[in-house]
Order: C-alpha cells, then structure tokens, then sequence
C-alpha cells in the first residue's frame, strides 16, 4: 500500500483508544492502524488533525517527547494534568504505555 492511499482516519483511530493518564509511541499507532512502517506519517496525521484528536498521548520511542518549544510544554502540561509522570523529556513508560490489543488470529477451517 502507498502512502497516498493511507486515510488519516485509519492511521488516527488507535489514538481514540489511548485512556486518560496513558501514551502510545508513533510506532504503536502506526502498527495499530495496520501500517507497521508509517510512524512518521502518524505524526503527520496528527498534525492534520488541528487538535481535534487526543494528539498529546502519542510520544517518542522511549516515552521522548518530541516536540519542542510550546507545543512540547503544552503536552507535557496536558499529560502531568492527568497523572503521567516522566523523568527528565521522558514518560515514565513502565507505568503509562498503553498496550493496543493484538488482533485475534482466525483459525483456519479444514
């Protein structure tokens, strides 16, 4: 599949599904959304969103936040509003990863 044909609704949706006081990695979303190589486009998604999505769950490998400046402080602000804690640019991840399901494997009928 090319980038063009990936909707930004299909790489978006996994973000939904990020609770309060948890973070998903760029990579996560991306092999979620069924396009385990497209992180990087994960991150143009959001961007295209304008905020109307929870894009402040959604860090670095690592829990690294990725953004500088005040967008960077205003999803720091957004994440510790709701209990995640981080040492130093980095989230705790041991404590707040968010873990998509794997999707169940359909047995073959013989």
């Amino acid at each position: 599949m090319t980038l063009k044909v990936l909707a930004l609704r299909d790489l978006l949706t996994p973000v939904w599904k990020i609770p309060r006081g948890k973070v998903a990695t760029y990579g996560q979303i991306a092999r979620a959304a069924g396009h385990p190589k497209n992180a990087r486009q994960v991150a143009w998604a959001l961007r295209g969103a304008h905020g109307a999505i929870p894009w402040h769950r959604v860090v670095g490998a690592g829990g690294e936040l990725k953004l500088r400046g005040h967008p960077g402080m205003e999803q720091r602000l957004r994440l510790e509003s709701e209990g995640v804690v981080f040492r130093g640019r980095r989230i705790n991840m041991r404590a707040h990863e968010f873990r998509f399901e794997k999707p169940k494997r359909q047995r073959k009928s013989t």
